[in-house]
């Protein structure tokens, strides 16, 4: 279907603006296909490419007002250095403090020492972990694994946390009860040594935490720079290390001032407590990412103001978005186009909505969309599509 001329003429503006190139047939004649800008995706490609600065047709004022200039490669590598630092500083502190820690324990019989130093060996183990995770997430995308590598942040932030939960808690927890069914008593030598460690991993735990903190506040502060899991665990365990050293100093000073070793039993077991809460928490945010979270529902609002703005789409029929790694979203949407559209005109339209959306939301790297002149009732019935939640 050719249209009249005034059809023709707005689709060849609307095509000029959007970088491609209409070639013009005489008056009456069938439309020829269009010449597209070799950039330009296709029309039902999964990769959008961002528009040149200029389009903003059809992009809502509050949609732009988010949208960020840098698509997550360089910023995503700069912050990626930054926190590599982090957490290598992180990793010299708890070496050093895990064997200070231990040599201490195990002279001054100290259950709260050597609960922290079962702590500090899970944490230096994590360490190891998050590094991983940064060297591994940032690999290219390839042939099976098209969508990349950027879920290996997540994995490796879970076995994260289930290492602070069974090296750190449980042996925290066993330290606990072993001491108060034995009743172990310490020399004045061996609180003396065991306060002295415990006041250099102190010091050591928050100079680690305050370098963490730090990279928090240069990303911006929040909890938006605190998405990076790698970031975000390394900021759990400095926190946690820094409150376990005090629990387990004011347990050892009730202990030598009482002579009661409950003290010092209560405060391992707090210590457990602590590590299992934590762990907790970092392994619930990784469980969500790693089996597929989506958007958070005010980014799939202005997902969906946008494209519910472009005058070519009649209806928003379903939108499903997932977080694919750190700076990486796929978002596909089921839409209902205006009536009266040829299928040339309907490939310009999809070329532009995918590059308004990659331009707004940078971190939408897969775009799909799925045009349908169709009813599709269990499309708007779909948890994915509703927001609805599910699972435990």
């Amino acid at each position: 279907m050719s249209g009249t001329s005034s059809e023709r003429e707005s689709a060849a503006r609307t095509a000029e603006d959007n970088g491609t190139r209409p070639v013009h047939a005489p008056d009456g004649a069938p439309a020829p296909a269009h010449a597209t800008d070799r950039k330009a995706p296709r029309p039902h490609a999964s990769r959008a490419e961002a528009p040149s600065a200029h389009h903003q047709d059809g992009v809502p004022e509050s949609a732009r007002t988010h949208a960020g200039a840098d698509p997550g490669g360089r910023a995503g590598a700069e912050g990626d250095r930054h926190t590599k630092v982090t957490v290598l500083v992180a990793l010299a502190a708890n070496l050093v403090i895990a064997v200070a820690k231990a040599v201490g324990g195990v002279l001054a019989g100290s259950p709260a020492l050597l609960s922290e130093a079962a702590h500090s060996v899970a944490d230096s183990l994590n360490e190891v972990f998050l590094l991983a995770a940064l060297r591994r997430s940032r690999r290219p995308a390839d042939t099976r694994h098209p969508f990349g590598y950027g879920k290996e942040r997540f994995f490796w932030s879970l076995l994260a946390a289930v290492g602070i939960f069974v090296m750190g808690g449980c042996f925290s927890f066993f330290q606990g009860v072993q001491a108060l069914g034995s009743g172990a008593e310490e020399t004045f030598s061996g609180y003396v040594a065991g306060l002295i460690v415990l006041g250099v991993a102190l010091v050591a735990e928050g100079v680690s935490l305050l370098r963490a903190l730090h990279q928090v506040r240069r990303q911006g502060g929040g909890l938006s720079a605190l998405r990076d899991p790698a970031l975000r665990t390394v900021v759990a365990e400095d926190g946690t290390a820094v409150l376990g050293v005090t629990l387990a100093l004011v347990g050892m000073v009730l202990h030598m001032v009482t002579g009661q070793v409950v003290w010092e039993a209560s405060a391992s077991l707090a210590i457990g407590l602590l590590l299992v809460y934590v762990a907790y928490r970092l392994g619930r945010d990784a469980r969500a990412q790693l089996i597929g979270e989506a958007a958070d529902p005010e980014l799939s609002g202005r997902i969906r103001a946008l494209l519910r703005a472009q005058p070519e789409i009649d209806s928003v029929e379903a939108l499903f978005t997932m977080k694919m790694g750190l700076d990486s979203m796929l978002v596909a949407a089921r839409v209902d186009l205006v009536p009266g559209l040829d299928s040339e005109r309907v490939e310009e339209v999809a070329v532009r909505i995918k590059r308004s959306l990659a331009q707004t939301f940078p971190d939408a790297d897969q775009i799909f969309l799925d045009v349908t002149d169709r009813p599709a009732g269990e499309a708007r019935e779909s948890p994915a599509a509703t927001g609805e939640r599910g699972g435990a």
